[in-house]
């Protein structure tokens, strides 16, 4: 991903992302074991950190591992962090582990995507959910964003799907405003501009589980994903899983998103079709 940086030095940069975390100087100089007039004089540009100062101050400032290495090349530093493509051979024990991990999710959909939300790879569930849409949205690159809220999409089949639509949209802002990456914006402006198709008919199925209850619809945990699928309706919730301190460009990108079954009905539906 291209970054967008608001300034070419290495001082501004870095109190902008203090400044993304709303503490002082003196907070960040504690932090790093440093002092309040060290971090005012790099900030300014009175002194140029070390390259072991960039890196300790990001590690504080929680800045993501690219915008690590822009804050590098703006202090005239070489990149700390490599970026290995996914299909090199030196990413194959991460790789390999992924595809399991996605295989013995199974029945549940399960996939993996960038930082871009190209999908990487994915599961026979993620596949079952994808029965029915156009041929040409399923050209590679897959993107996940493009997929699910593109009208001829996964959003037509969508219940719920101003709520979901606006929770994914304000996943992307909130990445947007943590690494300022234009291909980002472009994607983000790209589908949050797509048309809503007409909401499908909500008068309940013989998958629906609420129908099911006489109406009654129990409180949702967290917002579930409501798709219609194979004349039911499935109800399911979504949990994003990322790698713990990445050493690699591409690895601090990667996402694990798995989707469970937020009522019996879905689970013993998704077990059915995948025995």
């Amino acid at each position: 991903m291209t970054t967008l940086a608001p300034d070419s030095g290495v001082g501004p940069l870095l109190r902008s992302w203090r400044e993304r975390l709303r503490i002082s100087q003196l907070e960040l100089a504690l932090r790093a074991d440093s002092s309040a007039r060290h971090i005012s004089f790099i900030e300014t540009g009175r002194a140029r950190p070390s390259q072991e100062m960039i890196l300790r101050l990001a590690e504080h400032l929680d800045v993501p591992v690219r915008e690590r290495n822009a804050l590098l090349l703006a202090a005239g530093y070489a990149p700390h962090y490599p970026e290995t493509p996914l299909d090199d051979p030196a990413m194959d024990a991460l790789r390999k582990g992924m595809e399991r991990l996605l295989a013995g999710y199974e029945p549940y959909p399960a996939l993996v995507v960038d930082g871009l939300y190209t999908v990487l790879a994915a599961n026979r569930g993620i596949a079952m959910l994808l029965e029915g849409v156009p041929r040409d949205l399923l050209e590679p690159p897959l993107n996940a964003m493009r997929i699910t809220l593109h009208p001829e999409g996964l959003a037509r089949r969508i219940r719920n799907l101003r709520e979901w639509r606006g929770h994914l949209l304000e996943q992307m802002e909130r990445q947007i405003a943590l690494l300022r990456s234009e291909p980002l914006r472009e994607l983000y402006e790209e589908v949050s501009a797509y048309p809503l198709p007409a909401p499908p008919d909500d008068g309940g199925g013989a998958g629906d589980g609420a129908a099911r209850t006489g109406g009654r619809n129990p409180k949702p945990l967290a917002l579930p994903l409501r798709i219609e699928h194979g004349g039911r309706v499935l109800s399911l919730l979504s949990t994003i899983a990322t790698f713990n301190t990445p050493m690699d460009v591409t690895v601090s990108e990667l996402a694990i998103e798995t989707f469970l079954p937020a009522d019996p009905e879905t689970a013993t539906h998704l077990q059915a079709l995948m025995p």
